[in-house]
């Protein structure tokens, strides 16, 4: 099975790292590693201040510490270290490179998924990209306040992760202030997914909040 029909069968809790809250790169290491065995499938490696040197370390750390898991490992913006890395596939935003140049680099088994903060930018790229070749899923927030990323747009609330979602023909992951209490909302969205990050990087047990979610998760009705 390819990493995109992988992907297409997914659902559930996706780790977005943050190597400061979790300690510095050993950290992030240790904190993907006890996600995965809680449950979690999807992790992104993200850290906007590291040199592409010390990122491909940290990204081919956690590629190594999860192979046979059967979690997928995404990059976030670095599409060029995917292939170096031994990732999965990459995630980019509306500033990143382009999906289609994101996806010509990655070539067509990678996962490729986009951000997008309104519903606006969802029906751009419904009619930029069709589904099936260049976009795999998008991250759809912030739905709600959060501290991890000072450049985020304004909160979409429930009703804007709704209309997003139902923009959307790809599988959406909702972003943005999401904690155990809120994934009975997300899923009830229509949404495929919820990405964390300070859900469980920093947390005092990485491994029990990470199991916490995976279990909100299954056990919230969808929608």
């Amino acid at each position: 099975m390819s990493r995109r029909d992988r992907l297409a069968e997914w659902s559930g809790v996706y780790l977005v790292t943050d190597t400061g809250l979790c300690g510095g790169p050993d950290g992030v290491v240790a904190t993907t590693r006890r996600a995965v065995a809680a449950g979690v499938r999807l992790v992104q490696v993200r850290d906007p201040a590291a040199t592409d040197d010390d990122f491909l370390a940290l990204a081919r750390a956690v590629v190594a510490a999860l192979a046979g898991t059967g979690a997928l490992v995404l990059l976030n913006d670095r599409v060029h270290l995917v292939a170096p890395a031994g990732a999965d596939g990459a995630h980019v935003g509306q500033g990143d490179l382009a999906p289609d140049a994101a996806r010509a680099r990655l070539g067509p088994d990678s996962v490729l998924g986009l951000s997008c903060s309104s519903v606006d930018e969802v029906l751009a790229a419904r009619r930029e990209w069709q589904p099936g070749g260049v976009i795999d899923y998008l991250g759809i927030g912030p739905v709600w306040e959060q501290r991890t990323k000072p450049d985020a747009g304004p909160v979409l609330g429930r009703s804007g992760l709704t209309a997003a979602v139902a923009a959307s023909p790809w599988p959406a992951v909702a972003i943005g202030g999401v904690g155990a209490d809120r994934l009975a909302t997300v899923r009830e969205a229509g949404a495929a997914g919820a990405a964390v990050v300070s859900a469980i990087c920093g947390q005092p047990d990485t491994g029990a909040a990470a199991a916490g979610l995976v279990r909100a998760w299954l056990t919230a009705p969808a929608g």
